[in-house]
Formats: C-alpha cells, structure tokens, sequence
C-alpha cells in the first residue's frame, strides 16, 4: 500500500482510525492532490460524509490547523469548519490528519461557465464577506484563485487551501504569479488586507477574459507591468464595465479595509443595468438577491481544503 509519506494517492476504501481520538474514516474518492497534503472525501458513518486532509509532515498541516481553530474562535455561531485532528498509522508509517466538513460545489469559473456570467454581483459579494471575517481574524488568505474558491448551490462561497494563509504583516506564504500585486508591480508581498483584495480584481478579469489577459503576460515584459493595463481589458470589456471602479479600487490599493470593498461591491451592483437572468429562480444582479447573499452567507457549511 502507497500513504501519503511516499506523496502518492491512497486507494479508495482505505480505513483510518486516529491514533489519539480513537475517530474512524473510510477514504471514499480523492478531491485534490497537492505538494503538502492529498485531500479525500470521507465517510464517518453510514450517512457521514466529511473531508479529510492527510499532510506529509505535521509541522506542514499544523499551520493550516491553527488557522482554521482561530476562524472558528472568532466566527461564533457558524458551525466548526475543523472537525478532528489526529494522527494516524498506515503501513506501519505515522500520517498527520485533519478533518473538516465536506460541501459540494465547484471552481469558481466552472461554476460561471455552467451558470452564465451574471452570477459574478452575488458570489463576489460572498467572497468578500468570507475574505472580511478571514481579515478581522488576523490572516490574509495570499493564493486567491478560481482554484481555490468552491461555489456551491446558488453561489454559496467558501475558500480553499489555507496552506498559503499568512499572518497579517508577514511575508505573503504563497501566491500564483498572474494573481499576485508584486508581479504587476503594484506593491510588495507582505501580507495585508489590499493583498487579497488586488488578486479579487485580477479574480474577475481571468475569470470573465482569461485569454486576453494571458496574451497579455506573454506579451509584456516585465518594466510594464502595471494596473493600467490590467484596466485596459477591464475598460474593453462589457461584463466587466459595471464593476470597473471597484476592480481599479482593488488594482490600486484604495479601499480602506475589506468591509469598505464589499459595501462598495454591492453599490456596484445594484447600479448596474446587468439583464435579469432567464431562470426565474435567481433574481441576478438585483438588491433582494444580494440583500438575501448577507443572510445566508452567515449559514453556510464550512469548507473542504485542497492543496
């Protein structure tokens, strides 16, 4: 049998049982794959589902652990986000793990292919509420992504892969070029709030047009790398236009702090002319489906990781 110590997938069906906790999982199919840690749906009973993440070395998921139990300190009234954490023996070899709640979804811009643009007003309404309890607990989330942003039944949001969340005021943990402000030259990699908020702006511009954005990079080099032509596409484009203040905001570090862009967010939206979707089920861009957004943001499940 492979564990996750040779950095190699575990065979559906494999049972853990923790070490410490005594807690037992039987590992149903893999989720994600990553450098730190392989990601598994699991079951902890006939009906139980949950998401389990093994890492290779506890010190590498001990950062994601201590994360995670301080959201859950600071977000009273949410159901836990970390389940368990135990180690566990498979094939005579120690496996750290930690165990969080499962929720269906999908990438955010699968999410947008198969539901259509329009949705962008509520899950990036969604995304900011999540960023801003992230902020105000003391992290930056540092690798925002369409990766690592499930979306669930009608844009619910949650983050994934905390394994690159960075104390407010250190060193930004991990990033990917395109999304990160030091590589446009708009400002250091030193974890703030404005971190997160630049790679939100460059979010909606690779999600809503990827191709021109990746012409661009590959055709820049790297002394003009800037905001302002980042705002070019946004400008040239019409899905983008009814947000294109905030995204300059976001480019440019000046939104005050995360409330003030998911305030400013909202304005944004609910003073667009974007068309009522033909489903009539998700009123879209109007204020009772964003003014619903604040309500059930606040009962959503919490997260599965995947590095």
């Amino acid at each position: 049998m492979t564990t996750s110590s040779d950095r190699e997938a575990l065979p559906r069906g494999t049972e853990i049982r923790g070490k410490w906790n005594g807690k037992g999982y039987r590992l149903e199919r893999l989720l994600g794959l990553g450098s730190n840690g392989q990601v598994y749906l699991a079951s902890a009973g006939p009906r139980a589902q949950c998401a389990i993440k093994i890492g290779h070395e506890a010190a590498e998921l001990q950062g994601e652990v201590n994360i995670l139990t301080s959201l859950d300190h600071s977000e009273k009234g949410r159901q836990p986000f970390l389940l368990d954490v135990d180690d566990a023996v498979i094939d005579g070899k120690t496996i750290p793990y930690y165990v969080m709640r499962y929720v269906p979804g999908v990438q955010l811009k699968t999410y947008l292919k198969q539901h259509g643009p329009h949705w962008m007003g509520v899950i990036g309404y969604r995304l900011l509420e999540r960023l801003s309890r992230l902020h105000e607990a003391g992290w930056v989330f540092g690798d925002v992504k369409s990766d690592n942003i499930l979306v669930g039944e009608y844009g619910r949001v949650e983050l994934v892969d905390y394994g690159g969340a960075s104390a407010i005021g250190r060193s930004v943990r991990q990033f990917t070029e395109i999304y990160d402000r030091g590589y446009w030259s708009a400002g250091s990699r030193i974890a703030d709030p404005a971190y997160d908020l630049f790679a939100v702006g460059l979010l909606w511009v690779h999600a809503l047009d990827g191709k021109r954005l990746v012409q661009l990079t590959r055709t820049l080099i790297p002394q003009n790398r800037h905001p302002r032509e980042l705002m070019k596409l946004v400008r040239s484009n019409p899905q983008l236009q009814p947000v294109e203040g905030w995204i300059e905001k976001a480019l440019t570090g000046q939104f005050a702090s995360t409330r003030e862009s998911t305030r400013e967010w909202r304005e944004a939206v609910r003073g667009s002319q974007q068309p009522k979707p033909a489903d009539d089920r998700v009123p879209g861009w109007m204020a009772g489906l964003l003014g619903a957004a604040i309500v059930l943001s606040t009962t959503l499940a919490a997260i599965w990781l995947l590095d």
